[in-house]
């Protein structure tokens, strides 16, 4: 199998599940606790059906949209995600290549594996960088005043990451960051010679944004889970947000929005965009997956804010229900980590290509010539609960 092969989330999956170590593998793919949320954010968009108008003569459809004050060739880009050269050596640069390739948003993590002076070095593609607050706020304030100076285009700031959810997985696998030898993961980077010659002859693994702040971005012994509990304001509130916001005074969103109400407070303190997001189902186990909250979102901030899906994409479908139900534009994680970890930049672009390839075609398919045809008329939501009686037949 290789990247012709791939043309789906199951196919990159697969793939990049025989390049890359079991721990490395388990983070990418898995949730916390019993990883309900994390199966519902992708099973919800089966929970209604897009309605297509015939004889429309779309021609070729225009799917750009514009988020954070740029405009995207789709309404599609890459979530922010952290330490990507464990993925391949060239990680960020990879992802921010290829989302130039493609016209569309690169987005970076605090936790990112290269600098952000020298991803706005090798991409002119928009940017986004998503932002933590940390008990040092110093460490904050560093973040988002090299973010101005490198001319990135909006900043995000997570909001569900207070403290590290339960991933069972990494604790299974032994995960931890930089990658270290046990009993449990022995065999496991055994098997994979190739990855492990890249690993130790390429640029050694640290956290670039932060390693000149704190010594636990070049010296992490234990797991992305301790660092985010050691790290992370757990105390962070509203005045927090607002304070980031004003000093970065530019298109900014909250990432982890889930509820109405919150929405509604993130337009009161100077949010131009929200991303519905609970974190890939990494967190808070049993929540609401973000589809489900779009279209009650959407209702009651209307045009106030730019809506962001982010979570459980896997097709150009989703793509199209996502903004059927008042998005502007989705963002996905976990689909393009493996085909990161599968083929490096060219299997980055080729998942691209995949999704704007069924987002062109369904957009023809349902008679939609550009992205604001597709509106609440063009889906039906599937009733819940509904009791179907069996019918018993007599015997004769």
């Amino acid at each position: 199998m290789n990247l012709n092969d791939c043309y789906n989330f199951n196919d990159f999956r697969k793939l990049a599940k025989k390049k890359l170590p079991a721990p490395i593998f388990h983070y990418i793919d898995g949730g916390s606790d019993d990883e309900v949320t994390l199966n519902r954010n992708t099973n919800a968009f089966n929970d209604c059906d897009l309605v297509p108008n015939i004889l429309a003569s779309v021609g070729e459809p225009d799917l750009s949209t514009t988020i954070f004050g740029k405009k995207i060739d789709m309404p599609l880009f890459l979530s922010p995600c952290a330490m990507q050269s464990l993925y391949t050596p060239e990680g960020d640069k990879a992802s921010a290549r290829a989302a130039e390739k493609h016209g569309t948003m690169y987005s970076m993590s605090t936790m990112a594996s290269f600098s952000i002076e020298e991803v706005a070095e090798i991409s002119n593609c928009p940017k986004l960088f998503q932002l933590y607050v940390h008990k040092d706020q110093s460490i904050t304030d560093d973040l988002i005043d090299r973010c101005r100076a490198a001319n990135f285009d909006g900043l995000c700031l997570t909001v569900d990451t207070l403290v590290a959810g339960n991933r069972e997985r990494d604790h299974r696998t032994g995960f931890t960051t930089p990658p270290k030898l046990t009993l449990e993961s022995l065999l496991s980077f055994a098997m994979r010679p190739e990855w492990v010659f890249k690993y130790l002859t390429n640029k050694k693994f640290e956290l670039a944004n932060i390693k000149n702040k704190t010594d636990k971005g070049t010296n992490i012994a234990k797991s992305v889970i301790d660092y985010i509990n050691e790290q992370y304001d757990p105390a962070m509130n509203w005045k927090d947000a607002e304070y980031c916001i004003k000093r970065w005074n530019g298109p900014f969103a909250l990432k982890g929005v889930m509820s109405v109400d919150d929405a509604k407070r993130a337009i009161d303190i100077g949010c131009t965009a929200i991303m519905i997001s609970n974190h890939g189902g990494r967190q808070l186990d049993g929540s609401r997956s973000p589809f489900d909250q779009v279209k009650a979102i959407s209702d009651a901030v209307g045009d106030k804010l730019e809506i962001i899906l982010d979570g459980g994409v896997r097709r150009g479908t989703h793509v199209l229900k996502a903004l059927a139900a008042g998005a502007k534009a989705c963002s996905f994680g976990k689909m393009f980590l493996f085909s990161l970890g599968a083929g490096g930049q060219l299997g980055v672009e080729r998942v691209l290509q995949n999704m704007h390839d069924e987002i062109r075609r369904n957009m023809i398919l349902m008679g939609c010539k550009n992205l604001s045809e597709l509106n609440s008329n063009r889906v039906v939501y599937r009733k819940k609960g509904k009791v179907i009686k069996k019918i018993r037949y007599k015997k004769n």
